[in-house]
């Protein structure tokens, strides 16, 4: 396993493809532009939506201080002059907010399913993904184009169970989706929800347990187990307190 595999080496860090050519993340000074940051715009299909803004804040600080030294990653848009991102949205975020005009990037072209790999790399490798964010991606792989569970797994080097399961998240009741977004329940509360897919009022009183009592992953499997063997959720729930 290579150095920087180790050094990301936390749940879905191995997200980088096995096969992807690693010369389209290097440098190359020869094509590092300095570009107006008003004709730089971000990517609808980065796989992060939210941004932490303390931690843009304090990039912030430290690009007025420094500047950029790293440079983003952009392709030209065709008909105008605008440029959209394809990895380094964050120092282009934090760069507004410093107040710079410009800032320099590396120009490239790369076929659509490249973009998504770069920015997923650049994630990874500075914050990891939510869960959440991991799925969204996994689901734009599937319907822009049109790949299995079992290629995507391939293609990114990861087991099919590991991406079936991620796949499964978007499954999620609404407010069991939002408190996985939120880090109020962990990925393995929410595959204990999913397991009681059909029983609505079972998932709600799994949700309601898990945040109110602290109920750690096992308790909720337990939970569930007694769920769908028939128990209603009020016995369910004391099933699990008796056991625990």
């Amino acid at each position: 396993m290579s150095a920087q595999k180790q050094a990301l080496g936390r749940g879905f860090g191995a997200l980088i493809p096995q096969d992807l050519d690693q010369s389209i993340m290097q440098e190359d000074n020869e094509r590092v532009q300095k570009l107006l940051i008003q004709d730089i715009i971000p990517n609808p299909d980065q796989p992060r939506r939210e941004f932490d803004q303390d931690a843009l804040n304090e990039l912030a600080a430290s690009l007025k201080q420094h500047g950029v030294v790293q440079p983003i990653i952009v392709i030209r848009m065709a008909g105008n002059n605008q440029y959209q991102i394809i990895a380094g949205e964050r120092r282009w975020r934090a760069a507004q907010i410093a107040g710079l005009s410009t800032m320099p990037a590396i120009v490239r072209s790369m076929k659509e399913l490249e973009q998504i790999e770069v920015s997923l790399i650049e994630n990874i490798q500075r914050v990891d993904l939510s869960p959440l964010e991991q799925a969204m991606s996994v689901y734009k792989l599937q319907q822009q184009f049109n790949l299995s569970l079992d290629e995507i797994a391939k293609k990114l080097g990861k087991a099919p169970s590991t991406i079936s399961n991620l796949s499964r998240l978007l499954q999620l009741p609404d407010d069991a989706r939002e408190a996985l977004r939120e880090g109020k329940i962990t990925e393995g509360h929410a595959r204990a929800i999913l397991s009681l897919k059909g029983l609505d009022d079972e998932q709600a009183e799994l949700l309601r347990s898990i945040q109110n009592n602290g109920w750690t992953v096992r308790q909720a499997e337990q939970f569930a187990t007694a769920a769908k063997k028939g128990a209603s959720a009020t016995t369910a729930r004391q099933r699990t307190a008796t056991e625990t």
